[in-house]
């Protein structure tokens, strides 16, 4: 079952392990029911029990603030990290491991939809809306708004989205780093006497 997969994905994601602990803790966290609502309108849908698809739906958006069209379809692995805003619409595809976060629309302009690679992560409050291509491992950046195609091993961010940086082709996507320099405000440092 692709959600025993999600699960353990989200497992080794947040606390960087799959033991039956880390496993409880995961199940317990947010993000994690709206992949089960996901997984089982998924599910329905295949088996064309469309009015049981349609439940699983209303529930996500009711109980997750999840909003995941009932066409929209993942991959293998899909992790919700922070389910709460999230909007996909129905005619959206995508491939294996894909973490996102929350606030993140994944939108259609003129009845056209994102198509995204394998191995993407999506930042909080990222927009990907119309007809464009995010290509496997990737990194939207928090709040970017991506209108235009996103090469493979690339990441973006801004409004609206511009290459940040190019991956070596072996990197593969994992959680994002801080770098303090690009904050836009500078940590209390305490003061060292003389």
């Amino acid at each position: 079952m692709k959600f025993w997969e999600d699960l353990k994905a989200k497992s080794e994601w947040c606390y960087g392990s799959v033991t039956a602990r880390s496993l409880l803790k995961t199940c317990l966290t947010d993000g994690t029911m709206a992949m089960l609502w996901y997984r089982l309108m998924q599910w329905a849908s295949a088996w064309k029990l469309a009015p049981l698809a349609m439940i699983f739906n209303k529930c996500n958006a009711i109980f997750c603030q999840c909003i995941i069209g009932r066409g929209a379809d993942f991959g293998r692995r899909l992790v919700i990290i922070h389910s709460q805003g999230i909007v996909i619409n129905g005619s959206v595809k995508a491939g294996d491991d894909i973490k996102l976060e929350h606030q993140v629309t994944i939108g259609a302009e003129r009845n056209t939809s994102p198509r995204l690679g394998s191995d993407i992560f999506i930042g909080a409050g990222a927009k990907v809306i119309g007809a464009v291509e995010i290509g496997s491992h990737s990194k939207i950046g928090a709040n970017a708004v991506v209108v235009k195609d996103v090469a493979a091993h690339t990441t973006v961010g801004g409004i609206p989205a511009k290459v940040i940086k190019v991956h070596q082709e072996s990197e593969p996507v994992s959680r994002p780093e801080i770098n303090q320099a690009e904050l836009p405000y500078k940590q209390h440092q305490p003061k060292v006497a003389p």
